[in-house]
């Protein structure tokens, strides 16, 4: 077991664990931490806990002090130093006349990188582009390519609920999500209905999924055939939130289907939820 603190970069980042350092810190206390970037400021979002030793990853790295104010004054000074390298790189990136979108600009608290963040939808020759950067600054220049899943969650906006987009307020890490999720929640295969601001599949999806996962292991899925009071028949339709089934009975197939309660049919053959090949084509660039 060792003892950690949950330590976070970025408003609504990933979560790094670092070892207290025998540190009296609470959630919101900003720290000095040592990272693989070098010298770095971040905020406690998770007090001091045990957890087991394979939870850590890497090596855990210890806290080096709590923030003072000098350290805090830096890095406001250098929050308004990457929005003027980013006004820079975006005159540059013009001038080269590369096919990228600058999306973010970020300075480590020691000042030693400027790390930029863009989107493109190729590979991008940007050697020329580092090198007048770095002409300017006189320091060391990363250039990051990001997803556009990262890039809403950079400029945030809302949804299509017309709440502030989860990723930018309260997701710390994405979860994969498939469009398997949006046909198991039987919702409707459309590309503008199931995809949020960023073009992919809503991460929405992700949240009642293991719900349905349940509720699918005990209920007919459609095209199962089942025993009823009325006969034997072929569910048709199902709703799984409120446990009705749609029953077409063997006995009158040319009849309107028959609703059951999930408790009141008996599954004799289940059935199984298919993905055509034209359905995983046309969702393949969402997901």
């Amino acid at each position: 077991m060792a003892r950690v603190i949950g330590i976070r970069f970025k408003r609504v980042g990933k979560i790094y664990y670092f070892a207290p350092n025998d540190q009296e810190l609470q959630c919101g206390d900003k720290v000095i931490v040592e990272t693989s970037r070098g010298t770095e400021c971040g905020e406690v979002v998770l007090e001091e806990k045990e957890i087991l030793d394979d939870k850590i990853v890497s090596s855990l790295k210890k806290v080096i002090r709590k923030a003072n104010k000098k350290d805090l004054d830096k890095v406001d000074k250098m929050l308004q130093k990457a929005e003027k390298a980013k006004e820079i790189c975006e005159e540059k990136i013009k001038l080269h006349k590369l096919d990228m979108k600058l999306i973010d600009a970020e300075y480590t608290f020691d000042g030693n990188k400027i790390l930029f963040y863009f989107t493109s939808e190729s590979r991008i020759d940007f050697r020329e582009l580092v090198k007048d950067l770095a002409a300017i600054f006189k320091t060391r220049i990363e250039l990051r390519q990001i997803g556009v899943r990262d890039e809403s969650k950079v400029l945030g906006g809302l949804g299509v609920c017309g709440r502030p987009l989860c990723c930018s307020s309260f997701l710390g890490e994405f979860q994969p999500v498939s469009i398997k999720m949006a046909k198991e929640q039987n919702l409707s295969l459309n590309p503008t209905k199931i995809s949020g601001t960023c073009g992919r599949l809503m991460c929405c999806l992700k949240y009642e999924q293991d719900a349905y996962t349940d509720l699918l292991k005990k209920a007919p899925k459609i095209g199962a055939i089942v025993d009823t009071k009325e006969g034997q028949g072929t569910v048709i339709d199902q709703n799984l939130i409120t446990g009705k089934l749609k029953v077409r009975l063997d006995r009158t197939p040319e009849a309107a289907p028959i609703i059951f309660e999930l408790g009141d049919v008996k599954i004799i053959k289940d059935g199984k939820i298919k993905m055509k090949k034209e359905e995983l084509e046309n969702f393949k660039e969402i997901e």
